[in-house]
């Protein structure tokens, strides 16, 4: 019966989707190979461990943008992730692309992104002498990190979609060029709600002549930009988005980096971030030995500021602030 299920799936792919898609059935593989799912394919399969990771689930208390904020409506790093699933399956949808490969890597695309957003990124990348970056970071995370070095074992497709999510990234497949573009559709606009949110941006500060092509509101910036990647694609051995918005796009992407994204843009927290980080980096570099066992033991496989970066990229903002209280922060005598 399972097995019939399974069947059903391939089946219904064959009949629908693009004969661009990337199939269920004709997956690479994975690095260690495993009895197949009586029921699952195997890309439904790699959504499922993604969403049961412990790195997932550290997503909720991982910084988007704005540290420490006060209030419970601005994004944080799981919403990020559940934002730019929902508009990569909407684009695989309009252009018949395999939605649960397109799934599966946008729920894994930042799994090993730092504590502090864009802040703590720039941290462990300055510390490491420009080697940390989060999407190498997210493969490292499934590949060596999770279920206690064993990894996630996912399949070729996926981990190549995580790795490429970034700009200048080369997806081996359409559904990865699907994650790349919702990355950037979701922070963009999801970003722009919150800095306003934070009063770091007004609405009149955005460049009308951008947004006027983008759009107004939220709703029609995502249903705007997802219909200029149907309109150029549809139908193609390619995912592209029309001329006139990619242009718009490039243009609020890079206003938003240069007033929201870096120390410039009134995010004062950014600096405080960037001292905890690089105070526990060097407590580390000076004591490997006070992290967690799991981590010293990489060390016998990896150089220390790399197990380093592991460790410290693992943490959500409120273990890494904790952490740090513990460590240099003197406690109170109590007197009894």
């Amino acid at each position: 019966m399972f097995e019939q299920m399974k069947e059903i799936t391939y089946k219904k792919e064959a009949e629908f989707l693009s004969p661009y898609a990337c199939f269920s059935q004709n997956t690479a593989g994975r690095d260690r190979p495993e009895e197949s799912c009586p029921m699952r394919t195997e890309f439904q399969r790699d959504r499922d461990r993604i969403m049961h990771s412990k790195a997932f689930r550290r997503l909720k208390n991982k910084t988007q943008v704005f540290l420490a904020p006060q209030g419970d409506h601005y994004r944080t790093r799981m919403t990020h992730t559940l934002d730019v699933m929902q508009i990569a399956r909407s684009i695989a949808r309009v252009l018949r692309l395999n939605e649960d490969l397109t799934e599966a890597i946008a729920l894994g695309h930042d799994l090993g992104h730092t504590p502090f957003g864009h802040a703590g990124e720039r941290t462990l990348s300055r510390l490491s002498g420009g080697k940390f970056r989060h999407n190498e970071q997210s493969v490292r995370v499934c590949e060596v990190i999770e279920k206690d070095g064993r990894g996630l074992n996912l399949t070729k497709e996926v981990k190549d979609g995580i790795l490429n999510h970034r700009s200048g990234g080369k997806p081996s497949t359409l559904e990865g060029k699907v994650v790349m573009f919702a990355d950037k559709i979701a922070y963009v606009n999801h970003d722009i709600d919150d800095a306003i949110r934070a009063g770091v941006l007004k609405e009149g500060d955005l460049p009308k002549g951008y947004i006027s092509v983008v759009g107004e509101t939220p709703t029609k910036r995502i249903n705007n930009t997802i219909l200029a990647i149907y309109e150029k694609s549809s139908g193609k051995p390619f995912v592209e988005m029309d001329e006139k918005m990619a242009t718009a796009m490039a243009e609020l992407r890079k206003f938003m980096f240069q007033n929201v994204y870096t120390e410039k843009s009134g995010n004062s927290e950014n600096e405080r971030a960037d001292r905890l980080l690089e105070i526990l980096f060097n407590r580390f570099a000076a004591h490997p030995e006070e992290m967690p066992e799991f981590f010293v033991g990489l060390m016998d496989k990896y150089d220390k500021v790399t197990v380093i970066c592991d460790y410290l990229a693992s943490m959500s903002d409120t273990y890494a602030i904790n952490l740090f209280n513990d460590l240099f922060v003197p406690k109170r005598w109590v007197v009894l």
